[in-house]
């Protein structure tokens, strides 16, 4: 069974997303900013959301964190959440 441990930073608006998409590219840091602006509960641990496996998290999350490259910010992807900045920290 695949595994895989991300971090997210959950935010309500595309464009506080994407905001902050630009702070991460310029070297500000994911937990940092995390903590500041997610209103996920895991904004506390800087967006770490631990090991997981496929079907865990809603389908368009689990997209990016089981298919797209790793330690790179993907996002924002729009759940019915909110919108995400998603970092696939490792994939087994």
């Amino acid at each position: 069974m695949a595994k895989a441990c991300a971090r997210h930073i959950l935010v309500k608006t595309k464009e506080e997303a994407e905001s902050l998409k630009k702070q991460l590219a310029s070297g500000k840091d994911f937990g940092m900013l995390a903590k500041k602006h997610s209103i996920c509960n895991s904004a506390k641990k800087g967006g770490d959301l631990g090991e997981f496996s496929p079907g865990k998290m809603v389908k368009a999350f689990d997209n990016v964190v089981f298919k797209k490259p790793v330690l790179k910010v993907h996002g924002p992807v729009k759940t019915k959440f909110g919108y995400h900045l998603i970092e696939t920290i490792y994939r087994s």
